[in-house]
């Protein structure tokens, strides 16, 4: 890995523009015993660049150690930190995405008991794509923009799904300070590589024309005007 940022052996202009801005300007933001992290100097999201990002096949390896399951308890009660105040903000018999649902769609599951019409996909699980053909009164991610190589990209594509008026809705915990940052447990997770703040969702709700609302440290509304 010569030359890589890991053993300061890289340069600056050899840092990636943003993946979520595409800003070329980052600095050097924290280094642990397998990683470098950098942050962007626009959005001031925090991210890994791609040399150190899990091959396809081994991300999927760590995600199947996961042990969530339809009648976990312990996952219901951390979905409705964002079912809840998305159900109080949804009109009746609302149409909507579960994108990244995993292999349990336990959030799709507890919408649809509230009377909403799930669709659901999942890169590794549940692959089928023509879902994200279709238009919706919202779309719910939860755990998922943290794992996103391109999450321009993919934010954009989920946006244009979003029929006016409509709701993303967000679970992913927030970089507060360098600090906390070189402790959180969050960062532990190999395939976590990016990082956003309240600052970073300004950014975005900025550049999308969405209204933000943080209704909970890690649950995030951006909603289309």
């Amino acid at each position: 890995m010569s030359g890589s940022p890991l053993n300061g052996g890289g340069s600056e202009s050899a840092v990636p523009s943003c993946p979520l801005c595409r800003h070329p300007a980052a600095h050097f933001y924290h280094r642990d015993k397998l990683r470098a992290y950098y942050q962007c100097a626009e959005c001031a999201l925090v991210f890994v660049p791609p040399e150190f990002h899990l091959s396809p096949s081994a991300e999927k390896a760590y995600y199947d150690l996961h042990e969530n399951s339809m009648n976990d308890e312990g996952y219901q009660r951390f979905l409705n930190r964002c079912a809840e105040p998305l159900l109080e903000r949804l009109p009746p018999a609302a149409s909507g995405l579960d994108f990244g649902c995993g292999p349990a769609p336990l959030l799709a599951r507890l919408l649809e008991q509230a009377g909403h019409a799930m669709a659901t996909y999942d890169l590794y699980y549940q692959p089928d794509s023509t879902v994200l053909h279709s238009q919706f009164d919202f779309i719910v991610s939860t755990e998922v923009v943290e794992h996103l190589a391109d999450p321009l990209r993919v934010l954009q594509m989920l946006w244009h799904r979003i029929e006016p008026g409509g709701l993303l809705a967000l679970m992913t915990k927030l970089v507060a300070s360098p600090e906390r940052f070189a402790n959180w447990h969050y960062i532990r997770d190999p395939t976590h590589i990016v990082f956003f703040s309240e600052q970073t969702f300004q950014w975005l709700a900025q550049y999308l024309q969405a209204e933000l609302e943080i209704c909970a440290p890690d649950v995030i509304f951006l909603k289309k005007q």
